[in-house]
């Protein structure tokens, strides 16, 4: 089993207004693994993140990294940060800098590296998610697409060892949705832990090596895609449908056009092989 890179104990977070959005959350992030993080709306899932980020300090309870409890000092913060990045869903919360150059520049001449080993990070980050055609151009001039890239490159330039994507597709067209998908994939490739929040459940399910439900500040579910997508309970808690897939792999099974002691397909590729060696 992965070593645990990130764990959350006993995690209360009460804002100023006496909003608990957090409630006793206990959680455990294994190093390389793609984890997505499920829930309705207010469930608690963006401030999740920024306690696991060290932008919210726990109320009560501790996070932990690599083992040892995060350090709130400004040093701390920062180290920290190089090794735990959040994307945050609205690129506009995050993207400040004149040029998408300087912009992505930014968070490693903050930490004191080399000027020659940050021009070297970002153009190898540019060229990764190929953004080095609008290097020069406005952050604010950019499509939402091309924002999400760059929000992502921010953070690649640190090199860390998790990232976290709060709805990485939000209000994209379909082309960058499917853009931002491949980088994402590439990113687990490459063994960097990811975790995100999606309301995308077919996408949950073919990506993700575990799925966490969230409702009302505290976790309801955790376990692989299989066994959260197949918890009815757990699913309408949380305002989330069965993945069309299942939805269909289980009518064909009552149908008696597939046996239920198949392996449960994961994509339609899978069930159209199932169904074509049926009808052979």
């Amino acid at each position: 089993m992965k070593d645990i890179i990130l764990s959350l104990e006993a995690v209360h977070f009460i804002y100023e207004d006496g909003t608990e959005a957090l409630k006793g959350i206990d959680l455990q992030v294994r190093r390389g693994e793609r984890l997505a993080i499920m829930g309705a709306n207010g469930s608690g899932k963006s401030t999740l993140f920024l306690t696991l980020n060290g932008i919210r300090k726990p109320t009560s309870g501790r996070v932990l990294f690599n083992g040892a409890p995060v350090d709130y000092s400004r040093k701390g913060l920062l180290e920290l940060r190089k090794k735990v990045g959040i994307v945050f869903q609205d690129p506009d919360n995050q993207l400040f800098s004149a040029s998408v150059m300087q912009e992505i520049s930014f968070g490693a001449m903050n930490l004191g590296m080399p000027e020659d080993e940050v021009r070297a990070r970002v153009e190898r980050v540019m060229e990764e998610l190929d953004i080095t055609s609008f290097k020069e151009k406005p952050t604010h001039f950019l499509s939402g697409g091309q924002k999400k890239r760059v929000s992502i490159a921010d953070i690649l330039v640190m090199d860390p060892e998790i990232i976290i994507l709060d709805e990485p597709a939000a209000a994209l067209d379909p082309k960058h949705a499917r853009i931002i998908d491949r980088i994402i994939d590439e990113l687990g490739r490459r063994g960097i832990t990811v975790i995100l929040s999606t309301h995308d459940v077919d996408r949950a399910l073919i990506w993700a090596d575990r799925v966490v439900l969230l409702d009302d500040g505290t976790v309801i579910g955790d376990g692989t895609p299989d066994e959260i997508f197949n918890d009815e309970e757990a699913l309408t808690r949380t305002n989330l449908e069965k993945p069309a897939v299942l939805k269909i792999f289980e009518t064909l099974c009552e149908a008696g056009v597939l046996k239920r002691d198949l392996p449960v397909p994961h994509t339609t590729g899978e069930l159209e092989r199932y169904i074509r060696e049926v009808n052979k």
